[in-house]
């Protein structure tokens, strides 16, 4: 291997021809002493240098050369090129060949190149032609032809030969002349002719077959042959003609030898380097075609794809069109034509031609003037890239981008998209609006300069787990200051945006200015809890109702049994101390139940109409008397109040209760204030509180200034059985809430501890004039009739029928709705009265009244029960019933109702 190596490198080392080799760094890793002598340099001065600064540098042409090498890795292809390189003054012409270099296991790790300088022999060729160009002028004048020449007569004896046949063969002139029968043969194959004469009696025959045509057809004969006899691999060229004188007749034959061999090798490299070009071009997804200048210019070459492009079949039929007639019109050709021409170069040309069908193409084209020897433009080569997929992606991104900004700057949202620091890139015209800054001020702007650094921070850490997580997140509420000052609340939602490698880029979002609707919702839960709070007080109420019901059905039996004992058993001092003891408490559980129902319907009984300041005035000397002594009480009230419709006794309980609650408030010594004053309300306050409609109202205030209550106790002091007493019942104030209710009104407690409770009582004001109440005399009477009792509370029903026996009246008993409505459509004799409960097990006793009632139009009814008068009963008041009684109820109360009812007093 050594020694193989060292005849290698004896070889590459003395050859003419100079060798270099780059690594895939461009470095160069070898240069034979050719190439070191060739500029003039030291082979220090060279290895492990780079292209750009390496061996015979030359700016213009290294990045050439760069991508030469960086094909030849790409490909593992030989190449072959020709540069004709400026240096100084001169110019040098140079063939070179780059493959690539090969290692043991096949890989390539380096490109080397051989080139020659060809200067002297391009100029000599040069030179050659131009001689040849001069003595053709001069076709006679043998000597001077560049050419072989040798001229023989019509004996085929040579009567001439040139210098140039002389240099070829090495004969002169005088030794040639007067040769005959070939013999001008012998000094083309010298010493070598007996070894080779079969060959050359086949030329020779083959010579005189040519002269033979020139002398029949009278024309110059040139052929070019292969000739391996004058020259190994060499080819001559030939041209034979006839001599004639100045009579035009024949007097011989001239014949020009010429040495081709160096062309044809020339034209091999060429036709090799045009192939592989052609097939290059051909192979190529881009038009790539060759025209010349201006509309009409003709089609030079048109590689497939260009084919393809316009729908020819081939190369052949694109050369039969003008380039015109691929543009809309002429005149655009032209124009295009003349701006190539006028630059030399045009890139990247976007224009709509037009394919053989009519169909439009969008082309982007590249051209350069090619220039002739003469330095006029020859001709054009372009290439021309198929973008219409692309413009119509661009006018649809162009659409789409435009429907996005249509769509942005339409939706109520502001759009913003930030990068990873939280810089606005990208937004719409409403976040403008929003944050009240100009667009240009606002680009690039942070959020750290419109919201509180508490707010900033939790802005960063939403968009760090965003940026971390990659999930988004969305109606986050925060706080931003216009730049006006102003703040405002904003509701937020955003999300990651990545670019086409999936790598975070920034976030996209959207965010609206959602103040009012913030305080709408504050507003919305302030109402829906002061709507919950009366939904609560209205389903506690129904339950206290339903209690009182039971209740009184129960005190029924014990007050009724009460005063049938006492009237069975004989008068005695004893017996009437325990009986008024059980009467007394029955009476105090019955109050119990006044107060369950006053909360759950506001048990107006007897509704009047009074004058709040005068009830006021009336009243407090009787509730004075349960008050602490130290304690002071004002009334202050306001000029002309009006009238309200109101039952007496029940207010009396809810100033009672108030009162009550005060006086325990103060520990010592204190005030409470009571006001009346008039108050008209409007939609701004009654829709603040349900039930409330605009108008006039009395509005009654009782405040003092006691220990007061903390936030909860406050918000819990319309529960029944709560209590802030350790024994208490709690249903004072929430049978004040009832009745309050009851009577169309409203009342609110304010209280803050250390510093005392304020109560507000608002009923709706009327102008009828009030007729102040009589006490009624109540006394047992007997009388006489028939009652139907209907009922189905059996303990009820017993202590009733007794109560109403022991008064003289007879008693008919139907226990169900349906069982009434036979009796009074069946019985013969006359019902003079029905007592009426309001709930029995099978039907309402509002369904009952109208149907007993059909059956006998005269009956008299009172409606007795345990619940208030407010509601059911007050519907069959209002449908004809004469009276109602509420359980439970004394032997003389109901002698004088059915007295009163009976006799139509």
């Amino acid at each position: 291997m050594r020694q193989s190596e060292e005849r290698f490198r004896s070889i590459v080392e003395s050859t003419t021809d100079c060798i270099l080799v780059w690594d895939r760094e461009y470095n160069y890793i070898y240069a034979n002493q050719a190439a070191i002598d060739h500029v003039g340099t030291t082979r220090g001065k060279v290895i492990g240098k780079n292209i750009y600064d390496g061996l015979g540098h030359i700016p213009e042409f290294t990045d050439l050369w760069k991508g030469r090498i960086d094909e030849i890795f790409a490909t593992g292809r030989t190449m072959r090129v020709e540069d004709k390189i400026p240096v100084g003054d001169k110019v040098i012409f140079t063939e070179s060949v780059l493959s690539p270099i090969l290692d043991a296991d096949g890989r390539m790790f380096a490109v080397g190149v051989v080139y020659r300088d060809v200067t002297d022999r391009r100029q000599a060729k040069q030179a050659l032609k131009t001689s040849q160009e001069r003595l053709t002028h001069l076709a006679q004048i043998i000597n001077f032809l560049p050419d072989a020449t040798f001229a023989i007569d019509t004996e085929g004896k040579v009567i001439a030969w040139n210098q140039a046949i002389e240099n070829m063969t090495g004969k002169k002139a005088q030794e040639m002349l007067g040769k005959g029968d070939y013999e001008y043969a012998i000094p083309f194959y010298g010493e070598r002719r007996p070894v080779l004469i079969d060959i050359v009696g086949k030329w020779e025959k083959e010579i005189e077959k040519k002269y033979q045509y020139v002398r029949k057809e009278g024309e110059s004969l040139i052929s070019e042959t292969y000739d391996p006899l004058v020259k190994p691999g060499g080819f001559l060229w030939n041209k034979a003609s006839l001599l004639y004188d100045n009579n035009g007749a024949v007097i011989g034959a001239i014949e020009s030898i010429r040495d081709i061999t160096d062309r044809k090798v020339a034209e091999e490299v060429l036709r090799e380097s045009e192939e592989r070009y052609r097939t290059l071009v051909d192979n190529l997804p881009v038009a790539v075609y060759r025209n010349l200048p201006g509309p009409e210019g003709q089609f030079l070459m048109a590689n497939p794809a260009f084919c393809n492009m316009f729908g020819f079949k081939n190369e052949e039929e694109v050369k039969k069109v003008a380039p015109a007639d691929l543009y809309a019109t002429s005149k655009e050709r032209q124009q295009y034509s003349d701006n190539l021409i006028e630059k030399g170069v045009v890139e990247n040309d976007e224009r709509t031609l037009v394919k053989r069908d009519g169909t439009p193409v969008h082309t982007s084209i590249t051209s350069r003037v090619v220039y002739g020897k003469d330095g006029e433009v020859s001709h054009f080569d372009s290439i021309m890239l198929d973008i219409t997929e692309q413009k119509l992606a661009e006018t649809a991104l162009r659409d789409s981008e435009e429907k996005y900004r249509i769509i942005l700057e339409s939706i109520e949202e502001a759009y913003f998209e930030v990068d990873l620091k939280g810089n606005f890139m990208f937004f719409n015209s409403n976040l403008s609006k929003q944050l009240g800054y100009p667009p240009e001020e606002l680009m690039g702007m942070n959020s750290r300069h419109y919201t509180s650094p508490k707010t900033a921070k939790e802005l960063f850490n939403r968009f760090n787990k965003v940026f971390t997580s990659g999930t988004s997140f969305s109606n986050f509420r925060y706080e931003i200051i216009r730049m006006d000052g102003n703040q405002r609340v904003h509701e937020m939602s955003a999300s990651l945006i990545r670019n086409d490698e999936g790598e975070p880029i920034g976030f996209r979002g959207t965010s609206r200015d959602v103040s009012e609707l913030v305080r709408a919702e504050e507003e919305k839960e302030r109402v829906e809890a002061q709507l919950q709070q009366v939904n609560k007080m209205e389903a506690i109420a129904t339950l206290a109702g339903g209690i009182a019901h039971e209740f009184n059905n129960a005190l029924m039996g014990i007050v009724g049994n009460i005063e049938l004992l006492k009237m069975d058993l004989p008068e005695d001092e004893g017996r009437d101390k325990y009986f008024k003891a059980m009467k007394s408490a029955s009476y105090r559980m019955s109050r119990l139940t006044a107060q369950l129902l006053a909360y759950a319907q506001g048990g107006k009984y007897q509704p009047k109409d009074l004058k709040l300041d005068d009830f006021v005035i009336q009243t407090l000397p009787i509730l004075k008397h349960d008050l602490n002594s130290a304690i002071r009480v004002e009334t202050h009230f306001s000029k002309d109040i009006p009238h309200i419709k109101a039952d007496y006794t029940q207010m009396q309980m809810v100033l009672s209760v108030i009162l009550a609650n005060s006086n325990e408030a103060i520990e010592d010594e204190g005030r409470i204030k009571i006001t009346a004053e008039n108050k008209d309300l409007d939609e701004d306050f009654t829709k603040h509180h349900p039930g409330l409609k605009p108008g006039p109202y009395v509005c009654l205030i009782v405040e003092d200034n006691g220990k007061g209550m903390d936030e909860e106790t406050t918000s819990r002091i319309f529960e029944p059985f709560f209590t802030t007493k350790f024994q208490g019942r709690g249903m004072g104030m929430p049978a004040v809430y009832g009745i309050v209710k009851n009577h169309d009104g409203w009342i609110s407690v304010d209280s803050e501890l250390g510093k005392g409770t304020k109560v507000r009582i608002y009923l709706p004001a009327i102008e009828i004039e009030v007729e102040k109440p009589k006490k009624a005399e109540v006394e047992v009477a007997t009388g006489s009739g028939t009652i139907l009792m209907i009922e189905d509370e059996e303990m009820v029903i017993e202590v009733t029928q007794a109560m109403l026996e022991r008064l003289g009246y007879r008693v008919m008993v139907a226990k169900t709705g349906k069982a009434a409505i036979h009796i009074t459509e069946t019985f013969d004799g006359r019902i003079d009265l029905a007592l009426l409960d309001i709930k029995l097990p099978d039907m309402e006793g509002g369904k009952v009244y109208p149907l007993i009632m059909k059956a006998r139009p005269d009956l008299k009814v009172i409606v007795f029960s345990g619940f208030a008068i407010e509601g059911p009963a007050r519907e069959i008041l209002d449908a004809g019933a004469q009276d109602f009684i509420q359980k439970p109820f004394s032997l003389a109360t109901l002698s004088e109702k059915l007295k009163k009812v009976l006799e139509g007093k």
